[in-house]
């Protein structure tokens, strides 16, 4: 299988919604795709399972971002954790890829290396438009807005907006994580 079962179905929904919305009939998006009508009418209603290269063409043919085919949009902080078997998973001939969060942008990206400490740090708010993605790689951490910031391990992640204010605080040690920090264009 190289869709996962529990992402067929948004897979299907996904596809259905962005062909409808771009105006696309199925003969024609099946046609940019070189597959049969009857195999992309499949894969809408959540029954297909599609190639990691059909995903591509899907992706492709309705200009858009592989990732929004794979995952509907999160509300509010999203946490991922490192042993979550629901995210969606894809696989290739050598790759094999689980998307941790989705973030459309116009703007511009900044990458950290961080260590946090044990010293709680709470940020102000950042400029409108402004989102934090943070990807711990050792000990454990509390990140967040500061209502219900959750604590992270090592391999969780999370995804909010950081145009309010929010926390960091090490739980151990040594703890180290990836920051991207989106900053959208207003």
């Amino acid at each position: 299988m190289l869709v996962h079962v529990n992402t067929t179905q948004v897979v299907g929904e996904a596809v259905q919604r962005l062909r409808t919305e771009a105006g696309i009939s199925l003969a024609a998006l099946a046609q940019a795709c070189g597959i049969s009508k009857t195999t992309l009418h499949g894969i809408e209603q959540g029954r297909g399972n599609p190639t990691l290269s059909t995903l591509w063409s899907l992706a492709t043919a309705l200009e858009v971002p592989l990732g929004e085919l794979l995952e509907a949009p999160a509300r509010g902080p999203e946490v991922v954790r490192a042993d979550d078997p629901q995210r969606p998973r894809v696989e290739g001939e050598a790759v094999s890829a689980r998307l941790l969060h989705r973030i459309k942008l116009r703007g511009t990206v900044e990458v950290y290396d961080i260590d946090v400490s044990q010293t709680r740090q709470e940020s102000a708010p950042h400029l409108p438009g402004v989102q934090e993605c943070l990807v711990l790689t050792r000990g454990r951490m509390t990140a967040g807005p500061v209502d219900g910031s959750p604590e992270l391990a090592a391999g969780d992640s999370i995804l909010f907006d950081a145009s309010q204010r929010h926390v960091y605080q090490g739980q151990d040690k040594d703890n180290h994580a990836v920051l991207l920090m989106f900053h959208a264009e207003v």
